[in-house]
């Protein structure tokens, strides 16, 4: 993605279910897990920049014992300063004392970090400050040790405000205003309820607290709580919680948005954000590694016992497209082969734009998420080739010469690598840079492959701000002096704001909704702006359930084609010689492509949960309002 867009968090869960010698044993360690918790999160460091944290727990320990430990980071390298702080805590109880080397229960009940039940978390923040407070696994503690909660989670909620009142409502004082707060206090609530259910029925049977405390833990109903917690939520979401005495849970919201997958055998169960981190960790086969449905907890209670409960009804899936086409890794089976259909859709736009010339144009994409999508439109261009070059043949065999034939045969699809991203440079220069001179040059070119007559199509995943492409890679493209720059979005115009996760909280923002505006002024409809703030404004004391979307009656008036080429219009700028296309992918290929994940609101403004239809009216107010503020 040439446009850099922040997005929502990773989580990695494992539960070893055999004891610490038996992985000494056959690993070589009593750290495996700490060691496979490593490669779990930082196989998703492509999903967060900007904070990590790690939490254990120690099963069966002794009173006194230490059983939780967690670290945290927000530092720029956040998953090496965790695991460097919690290396360095291991090899100094080691040197310290010799003895705990080769014991494992020594090793156990004396040293932090190690033990059976891990939960790690990689942060993107979309909403709140870069705190090192803001950096979950969050830890909700009590002494009791059935009452203590560790959370971390990939999601957002789009009513925190309502959330948070109904805390105040059951006397509570949370200490903010932010989602992961007002959940997991809500999670805490009705925990600290039901384990009070259960010592009062032990109480009631003639057992002492500390007689009770086992039964509690054996009992607790974890998909109870989660019914109790969870009602009137209303976002995207993929949690992941710990109690202290080793229950555990993995919940997913019930449209499906946030992506959740999980892989058990008898060593271990494991839960990750992505598919392929789980493959690649421990080794196992893509139809091995399941997905947590929708609306469904994934339950691992302390004896092993491992369910799949429904928490919330699930209603129509709409799973992310965005995972898909552009944040989660392309080393997935499906999600690679998507990409590449992706690619192969888009083709018959592109031979339009370009008269079915191939011979005189080169191919080409934005490193280093669009290299897929690049080899699907290539294989469909080369396939059109050869169609051309057997008509051809067919038409004229009986006058073609063995030198013309091998000739014909011998064309190819021309393709080049010809942006290359300078990442230092990028990384120099902050998002909300103000120096284009420096922001010009975050792609660098490769010369001499293109000439003067050719068309130049460079494909990228996605377009959304289109800052970049304005400021550096239509200049940087232009020098090459081709005949036309042809830019290829393989996602559909990014229309609506997002309130699941991913960081695209402003409509203004967007270039499609500035190009729509640039329309209705030239069009002399631009009193269209003035109806939909007031139908958006009649609707701010609805229920979310009542909520219509009316930002979609902006694009109403115009056809796709009509907004990409004013998209087109203002990204190029007076001193760019080559003629500039934009063609986008359409939502009905989209669907063709990733026919699993069909969360499509930020093209169509079609929210999965009430609470989205609110928050893209907001936007539309704080923009017409002219308000710098976030719409959830």
């Amino acid at each position: 993605m040439s446009d850099a867009v922040k997005h929502e968090c990773g989580i990695a869960l494992l539960r070893l279910k055999k004891p610490l010698e038996f992985y000494k044993e056959k690993y070589g360690t009593a750290f495996y897990g700490i060691q496979k918790m490593y490669l779990l999160m930082e196989k998703q460091h492509n999903r967060g920049q900007d904070g990590a944290g790690f939490a254990s727990i120690k099963l069966d320990v002794e009173a006194g014992e230490r059983y939780i430990s967690r670290v945290r980071s927000n530092q720029a390298q956040a998953i090496q300063d965790v695991f460097a702080q919690i290396n360095a805590r291991i090899n100094e109880e080691l040197l310290t004392h010799p003895e705990y080397q080769d014991n494992v229960a020594l090793q156990k009940a004396n040293i932090p970090y190690i033990g059976e039940l891990f939960l790690g978390h990689v942060r993107y923040g979309t909403f709140g400050k870069n705190s090192l407070e803001s950096v979950h696994p969050f830890l909700r503690q009590n002494n009791w040790m059935h009452r203590n909660l560790i959370l971390a989670g990939n999601f957002n909620m789009t009513n925190v405000t309502e959330l948070f009142n109904s805390l105040v409502e059951l006397g509570q004082h949370p200490k903010e205003m932010a989602d992961t707060v007002t959940v997991m206090e809500k999670i805490g609530h009705f925990l600290d309820d039901e384990v009070t259910d259960l010592y009062q029925e032990c109480k009631n049977n003639g057992l002492s607290k500390r007689e009770a405390s086992p039964i509690i833990a054996e009992k607790l109903d974890i998909a109870k709580i989660l019914k109790r917690a969870s009602r009137g939520w209303d976002g995207g979401y993929a949690m992941a919680g710990l109690l202290g005495h080793g229950d555990a849970f993995v919940f997913r919201d019930p449209a499906g948005i946030r992506p959740t997958y999980f892989y058990q055998d008898d060593e271990i169960v494991v839960v990750a954000s992505e598919r392929p981190v789980i493959q690649t960790v421990f080794n196992v086969p893509f139809e091995k590694v399941e997905e947590l449905n929708p609306g469904h907890a994934l339950i691992i209670k302390k004896n092993g016992k491992i369910t799949q409960e429904e928490i919330i009804t699930p209603t129509i899936k709409k799973a992310c497209s965005f995972e898909r086409i552009y944040f989660s890794r392309g080393s997935d089976a499906e999600i690679y082969q998507e990409r590449k259909h992706l690619g192969k859709l888009i083709l018959p736009a592109v031979l339009d734009a370009i008269d079915n010339d191939t011979d005189n144009t080169v191919f080409s994409y934005i490193p280093n998420t669009a290299e897929t999508s690049f080899y699907g439109i290539v294989e469909a261009a080369q396939d059109f080739l050869n169609q051309r070059k057997n008509k051809f043949i067919l038409d004229n065999r009986k006058v073609l010469t063995k030198e013309k034939l091998e000739e014909i045969l011998s064309v190819k699809i021309r393709t080049e690598k010809v942006a290359i991203k300078d990442a230092k440079l990028r990384t120099f220069i902050t998002e909300d840079s103000s120096r284009d001179d420096l922001v010009a040059h975050v792609y660098d070119v490769t010369y001499g492959v293109i000439k003067s007559t050719d068309n130049l199509v460079i494909i990228d995943d996605s377009i959304v701000r289109g800052t970049t492409l304005k400021k550096s890679i239509l200049k940087m493209m232009d020098r090459l002096n081709p005949k036309s720059i042809i830019v290829v979005s393989s996602a559909p115009q990014i229309r609506y704001p997002d309130c699941y996760g991913i960081d695209m909280a402003k409509l203004e923002g967007l270039i499609a909704f500035k190009a729509t505006l640039e329309l209705l002024k030239e069009r002399n409809v631009y009193h269209i702006v003035d109806e939909v703030y007031l139908k958006c404004k009649s609707q701010e004391n609805y229920k979310d359930d009542e909520v219509v979307n009316y930002v979609t009656e902006i694009y109403k008036p115009f056809t796709d084609q009509e907004v990409s080429d004013k998209i087109a219009e203002m990204l190029s700028s007076e001193d760019i010689k080559a003629q500039v296309k934009i063609i986008f992918q359409t939502v009905d290929n989209l669907h063709i492509a990733c026919p699993k994940n069909l969360g499509d609101w930020y093209f169509t403004g079609d929210y999965p949960t009430p609470g989205g239809n609110r928050v893209v009216n907001k936007a539309f107010m704080n923009f017409y309002e002219g308000k710098d503020a976030r719409a959830y």
